[in-house]
């Protein structure tokens, strides 16, 4: 069993964050995750003007000043990068890494960063057609291996070169990350390795009444996958499963219910041995890896959730 730590990059300082890095590749971690945001998200409201760090430019950084951690996104946001582009960086970074790198990759949804930054935010429908069709380049440039032509509604290429390849083989394992059970899912088993349940959707009304943070909305959900696996010809046993999994440890019960009423039901916050049961719940369904999302997501924080936590499964 595998687990990571997805952190904050906003309302924290650099040093707060390299601190966290160096508790993670100490510890008993796996892998390491960082949103994907140039405003604090809705569910973390506070000043927009706080400090907010950009997403690849940190992993670059992990990638250079670690030796075992895995890394990506939790998750990248199609609509702010060219997915040629993504391709490229993504390959980069795993280059430096030596082949630690995952591209964890989402619609996008906030609003609010597009509106700022002069960026087109269309309908949730285009939105995940273009995602669709984003997945569908990345993985004709991570898999080909010759320059790559696409003409694709959104996105086009010709005759373009990603050179050097990932240091990874076959290639990148690509991530998708979200619920959405018509489109995103339908993607998932098109196109991605591996599938993420975003545990900030929980509070979703379409997700609440199956529970939330709960076995009932994964199995769900998988049921769901396996279906659109079956109407595109895919093996669903190559699918990996993972959770991203907002996490308040704590024996205060006045902290941990106003973060279950913050993030949605469900939501994993309690005395170390409730997230342990929590956590062997998702195991014995086929979770191959947890990323944690601790509030706070300091050193401290980490290290506890290491001694208290994962000392149970690793």
């Amino acid at each position: 069993m595998k687990f990571g730590a997805s952190i904050a990059s906003y309302s924290t300082t650099w040093d707060e964050i390299n601190s966290a890095i160096i508790t993670l590749e100490s510890g008993r971690w796996s892998s390491i995750w960082f949103p994907d945001h140039f405003i604090p998200p809705a569910a973390w409201k506070g000043s927009e003007d706080q400090p907010i760090y950009e997403s690849w430019s940190l992993l670059a950084a992990v990638a250079g000043m670690t030796n075992k951690l895995r890394m990506g996104h939790m998750v990248n946001g199609n609509t702010y990068r060219n997915p040629g582009l993504v391709a490229k960086m993504a390959t980069t970074i795993d280059q430096i890494s030596g082949g630690r790198f995952i591209l964890s990759h989402g619609a996008a949804w906030f609003g609010r960063e597009h509106e700022a930054y002069g960026w087109d935010y269309p309908s949730l429908r285009e939105r995940s057609d273009r995602f669709e069709e984003s997945c569908a380049l990345i993985r004709a440039l991570f898999t080909s291996e010759t320059p790559v032509d696409f003409n694709g509604k959104y996105y086009q290429l010709e005759n373009a070169p990603l050179s050097p390849s990932s240091v990874q083989k076959p290639h990148i394992p690509i991530m998708v990350g979200g619920m959405g059970e018509k489109w995103t899912l339908r993607t998932l088993a098109k196109y991605g390795d591996m599938w993420n349940l975003d545990g900030f959707a929980v509070g979703k009304k379409q997700n609440a009444v199956h529970g939330g943070m709960s076995v009932g909305l994964f199995k769900r959900k998988i049921e769901i996958l396996n279906q659109h696996c079956e109407n595109v010809g895919r093996d669903p046993s190559e699918i990996r499963y993972t959770i991203s999994m907002p996490t308040k440890l704590s024996d205060n019960s006045y902290e941990t219910s106003a973060f279950i009423k913050q993030v949605g039901p469900g939501t994993v916050a309690g005395s170390a041995q409730y997230i342990i049961d929590r956590v062997g719940e998702f195991i014995d369904e086929g979770v191959d890896e947890i990323m944690f999302s601790p509030r706070p997501s300091n050193s401290e924080s980490l290290q506890r959730l290491d001694e208290d936590v994962l000392s149970a499964f690793v």
